[in-house]
């Protein structure tokens, strides 16, 4: 039995729910010193430095005129993959850029009676870096990120998105990414890993010009990185490991809610999969479930040390209460399998996304359903939402005074400059009011 139940009201639950609502936590020491090293590397060594690094860990063989992939290689890679990958590629892209056009923002003026006008212009950054994690040294190609971040991206109107994923052993980038990219409209492709490639996409080497906004997923390596350049470049997010929260009652189906706890389990180590639910019978028919399927997963040794070191289970003692428990953990992923999920939902309030119903496992949001998969970790749901068009936005205001608006405002913005000890703020007002020119 990989997890034992515990009674949210026990002592020993008590301590449980403390530390979830307290688990966020930055890299250690280590990892930052590694990581300020590596980009002072890249910073002064440019490409050379991604060649050392590429060859150090990742065991390729590169050189510097390969690490951008060449048209060559995208076109073999469209005859490598199959048309049912195609057709798969196709209807998630549909699925993605149908939800993420609702997110489109538009400029806006307001004009006050006075004549002032207002107002806010939107506009796209001009460049933006996919960061897409190497998948077991190319063999499990993260295609759904590639989607996730790259759909967002060209709704918004980036002029020049760029992705780096981590070459194989070979130099080369799995054909299913290569062939992704180009679906959804990206040409520029970099051979670059960890935190180095974060390196190269904030501060630009020889070969990789630099981007204003960084996003995808990655280790605490990447992570760490995007945490350093932040502030240089926007980032989507500083994000842990992933998460899912299960709130559970009596009509839920074990089997169900022990799948998609492994199916977070299977992700990493330190993934976190949650249940609370208010029936013991389903707290302990979960457990049997999940040392029934443990055995079929291909991860099989990653989701058990992950569901026997990090997974939860709780039971409350009410349906409230635990929807209580959902809000102050503010999960990443929450699936609401309840009798009446949709009136639960109204009582949600931090959450990266919602699932709901017996039949909506996280998974489908993953890869198929259309809202991005992109989503704060480790209580940030709070204040964070998922990764959409606006991540690739800015806003500019815009202020427009005639002399008239100005200078019935004279008096007013004077009076505070004057308190805040910013006289030239008030001469500026001043000046213009003493001119007769007009």
């Amino acid at each position: 039995m990989p997890i034992t139940p515990i009674l949210a009201a026990s002592e020993q639950g008590k301590a449980t729910i403390q530390s979830l609502r307290d688990r966020f936590q930055m890299a250690g020491s280590a990892c930052r010193e590694a990581v300020d090293e590596i980009i002072a590397s890249v910073r002064s060594n440019g490409d050379q430095a991604l060649i050392d690094y590429s060859q150090r860990f990742d065991g390729s063989t590169l050189t510097a005129h390969q690490l951008k992939v060449s048209e060559a290689e995208f076109l073999a890679a469209e005859q490598e993959v199959s048309p049912a990958f195609q057709a798969t590629l196709d209807k998630a892209i549909a699925r993605i850029r149908s939800f993420h056009e609702h997110e489109k923002e538009d400029s806006w003026v307001v004009t006050r009676d006075d004549g002032t006008i207002t107002g806010r212009l939107v506009h796209p950054v001009d460049s933006a870096g996919l960061y897409v994690p190497g998948g077991q040294g190319g063999k499990t190609p993260l295609v759904s990120s590639v989607l996730m971040n790259g759909i967002p991206a060209a709704i918004a109107g980036v002029k020049r998105v760029v992705m780096l994923t981590p070459p194989n052993r070979e130099g080369s980038i799995n054909p299913a990414l290569l062939v992704a990219a180009r679906k959804v409209g990206i040409h520029e492709v970099y051979k670059a890993g960890s935190a180095w490639g974060i390196a190269a996409l904030a501060y630009g080497t020889k070969s990789i010009a630099p981007v204003e906004v960084i996003v995808g997923p990655g280790n605490q390596f990447v992570t760490e990185a995007k945490k350093q350049v932040s502030g240089r470049v926007r980032i989507d997010m500083i994000a842990g490991p992933s998460e899912v929260l299960i709130i559970a009652d009596d009509s839920a189906k074990p089997a169900f809610i022990a799948a998609d706890m492994l199916a977070q389990a299977e992700h990493d180590p330190m993934a976190l999969a949650m249940l609370v639910t208010t029936s013991k019978r389903v707290a302990h028919a979960v457990t049997v479930e999940i040392d029934r399927l443990l055995p079929l997963l291909s991860r099989q040794d990653i989701a058990t040390q992950s569901i026997s070191q990090r997974g939860v289970i709780l039971i409350a003692d009410s349906v409230n209460a635990a929807l209580d428990l959902a809000n102050d953990f503010a999960a990443e992923h929450l699936e609401l399998m309840l009798a009446d999920p949709y009136h639960a939902m109204t009582r949600i309030r931090h959450a990266g996304a919602i699932f709901l119903g017996n039949h909506s496992p996280e998974a489908t949001g993953d890869y198929l359903a259309g809202p991005n998969h992109v989503l704060p970790t480790m209580g940030t749901a709070r204040f964070s939402s998922a990764l959409g068009v606006e991540t690739f936005l800015k806003k500019s205001s815009l202020i427009s005074y005639s002399r008239a608006s100005l200078l019935a405002d004279a008096d007013d913005i004077q009076s505070l400059a004057n308190l805040e000890g910013l006289s030239a703020h008030a001469l500026s007002v001043a000046i213009r009011v003493q001119d007769t020119d007009d």
